[in-house]
C-alpha cells in the first residue's frame, strides 16, 4: 500500500473513540480511518504509513452499513456536513450497545488481568434520559460556508479547521438556541458585520455562547468579538499583536452601514432588542459582551460586559440550586449530570466511618457539584481545582445550599495536596480529559483510603490509571458507565475500587 493512493475497503471494526479499521481486499494491514460504521464499504485515501501502521482519509461511503439509518430517518438535516455529531445514523440503541462494547474492550483485560472477572463489576450503560435537546449549553462560531461566502453561524464543519455549518436545525439542543441561533445570525448578517478571520486576524464577530438550565429555563446568551469595531489604532496592536495596517483598513472599510461607519455601542443595542423581542420558552436572564483579541481559536475571557439582565443564571440537580456563569464548568447535560452523580452518590454509600463522620477529598472538583452532593453525610468534604473561577463559583453555590461543611482550593492537585494537614477518609476522582498526572495519582495513592469513587469522561485514560491504582493495592468493585452525550463518541464512566493491600 502506497502513501497518497486511495483505496476500497470494509470497515471490520470501530474501537473508542472512532477509530474505524478497514480490511482492503488482497491487503495484510489494517488502515484506521475516523467517521465510519462497521459493516460500511468505503473509499479513502492513505495518509500515512509508519512502523507498521496505516492511516487514511475517508473520501466516501461506497456501502452503507447494515445498521445505518436511512436518509430520512436521521433526525438532523445537518448530519454529515457538521462535525459536532459522530453517530445521528445509528438507532439509540446501537449508540448505547456500541459505547458499551468499546468500554468492555478498553477495560476488561485490565481488571481481568488483576484476578477479577469483568462480568461480575459491569453494570451496563445508562441511556441519557434525553436523547435529544439534552445540551444546556452551546459554542457556536461565526465564520463563512466556504471562502468569502455568506456569514455563517454553528458548527465547524466536519474535517475543516476553517468553513463553519449553521446549525439552524441541530437537535441536540432546544428550539430555544435555534431561535437565538437564526436571529443572531440574520441581524448581524443584515449589518454586514464580518467575522474575524482566523489567518488575517482580522474581523469582529467570533463565537456565541448560548447557555439554557433544564430545570428553570433560565438563559444567558453571550456574544464574543475582537475589539477592533472600538479600538481601530493603537490598542488593538498592543492587545493582539495583530496587524496594524489590516486592523486600520477592515476599520475603515468593512466597518459601514449603509455609508455610516459603525457605532458599536448602537450595535449591541440592536442586537439586545432582537434577542428580547424572540418569543421563548424560557426566559432570558442575561446577554452578555466578551472581548477577546487571541489568534486562538477559542473563547477566552478578556473583559465581559453586561448588556441586558445578569451575568449568571441558576440550574437545579439533585435538589441542590446552583448559580452558573458563562464560562463556569457544569455538565453539559443537566439531566444526565443528574443520573450521573447518582450513580457516584450510590457508590459513596455510607460515609460515617467514625462517629464524628468523614472527610472526602473531591479532587479536580469544578464548581463543586459532587462536593456538595456528598456533603449531607460527609463530616467535610475539600475540593480541589486548578480553575480558579470554578472553585469561586463553588464557595457561592455552597453557601447558597447553605452547606457549611465544604472547602474549596484552588491549585494544581499535585501541589494542593501537599498543603492540606487533614486526611481523607474517602476520595472522589473527577479529573480531565487526560486523565490524573503519574505523580498525583501516587500521591493520592499514598492516603492509604479504603475506598475511593474515580468519575471518567475518558475511558482510555481511565483504562491507564486503572493499571497503576490495581498495581498498588485496589481492587475495582463496580463499573457503571453513563451515555451524556448521545450523538457524539463520548460517554461516562463510574468505577468504585477498594484497597486490598498487596
Amino acid at each position: 500500500m502506497k502513501k497518497g493512493q486511495i483505496y476500497d475497503g470494509v470497515v471490520t471494526h470501530v474501537s473508542f473513540p472512532n477509530k474505524c479499521l478497514v480490511a482492503v481486499e488482497g491487503e495484510e494491514k489494517r488502515v484506521t480511518v475516523k467517521n465510519a460504521l462497521e459493516g460500511e464499504k468505503v473509499r479513502f485515501r492513505l495518509s500515512k504509513v509508519r512502523k507498521g501502521k496505516c492511516e487514511g482519509n475517508l473520501l466516501e461511503v461506497l456501502e452503507p452499513s447494515p445498521q445505518e439509518l436511512c436518509g430520512n430517518q436521521i433526525p438532523c438535516v445537518h448530519f454529515g456536513a457538521c462535525g459536532g455529531c459522530t453517530y445521528q445514523h445509528l438507532s439509540y440503541e446501537d449508540q448505547l450497545a456500541l459505547k458499551e462494547r468499546q468500554i468492555r474492550e478498553l477495560l476488561e483485560p485490565v481488571i481481568n488481568a488483576e484476578g477479577q472477572e469483568f462480568d461480575w463489576v459491569f453494570e451496563g450503560i445508562m441511556g441519557s434520559p434525553r436523547q435529544f435537546a439534552y445540551r444546556n449549553k452551546m459554542e457556536f462560531s461565526f465564520g463563512d460556508t466556504c471562502k468569502d461566502g455568506d456569514l455563517a453561524l454553528g458548527m465547524h464543519k466536519r474535517g475543516s479547521f476553517y468553513d463553519i455549518v449553521t446549525v439552524s436545525d441541530c437537535q441536540i439542543v432546544d428550539e430555544d438556541f435555534r431561535k437565538i441561533l437564526t436571529a443572531t445570525l440574520a441581524y448581524f448578517a443584515e449589518k454586514n458585520i464580518p467575522y474575524f478571520h482566523k489567518n488575517t486576524h482580522v474581523g469582529y464577530l467570533r463565537h456565541l455562547l448560548v447557555r439554557k438550565a433544564t430545570k428553570t429555563g433560565e438563559i444567558l446568551v453571550d456574544l464574543v468579538t475582537t475589539t477592533q469595531l472600538g479600538e481601530p489604532d493603537v490598542a488593538y496592536r498592543e492587545k493582539s499583536g495583530g496587524p496594524d495596517l489590516a486592523a486600520t483598513a477592515f476599520y475603515h472599510a468593512q466597518a459601514r452601514v449603509q455609508g455610516d461607519i459603525i457605532h458599536e455601542g448602537r450595535l449591541l443595542d440592536g442586537f439586545v432588542q432582537t434577542l428580547t423581542s424572540l418569543e421563548l420558552d424560557g426566559k432570558l436572564t442575561g446577554i452578555l459582551h466578551t472581548h477577546n483579541d487571541s489568534v486562538a481559536d477559542v473563547v477566552k475571557d478578556e473583559g465581559t460586559d453586561v448588556l441586558f439582565g445578569q451575568s449568571y443564571f441558576y440550574e437545579e440537580l439533585l435538589g441542590l440550586r446552583f448559580r452558573i456563569s458563562p464560562f463556569s464548568f457544569f455538565q453539559t447535560n443537566s439531566l444526565g449530570a443528574e443520573m450521573l452523580y447518582d450513580v457516584a452518590r450510590q457508590y459513596v454509600g455510607d460515609l460515617h466511618e467514625s462517629s464524628d463522620g468523614a472527610v472526602v477529598y473531591d479532587l479536580y472538583s469544578g464548581t463543586g457539584t459532587i462536593a456538595q452532593i456528598l456533603a449531607p453525610v460527609a463530616k467535610k468534604v475539600i475540593g480541589v481545582e486548578i480553575v480558579e473561577e470554578a472553585v469561586e463559583a463553588a464557595k457561592e453555590n455552597a453557601a447558597l445550599n447553605e452547606l457549611s461543611n465544604c472547602e474549596f482550593l484552588a491549585g494544581d492537585v499535585l501541589k494542593v495536596l501537599d498543603d492540606i494537614t487533614e486526611r481523607p477518609d474517602f476520595i472522589v476522582l473527577d479529573p480531565p480529559r487526560d486523565g490524573i498526572h503519574p505523580k498525583a495519582l501516587e500521591k493520592i495513592i499514598a492516603y492509604g483510603v479504603d475506598r475511593m469513587v474515580y468519575i471518567s469522561c475518558k475511558p482510555t485514560s481511565l483504562a491507564r490509571d486503572l493499571e497503576v491504582l490495581q498495581a498498588r493495592g485496589y481492587r475495582v468493585e463496580r463499573v457503571r458507565c453513563v451515555d451524556m452525550f448521545p450523538g457524539t463518541v463520548h460517554v461516562e464512566s463510574v468505577v468504585l475500587m477498594q484497597y486490598c493491600g498487596k
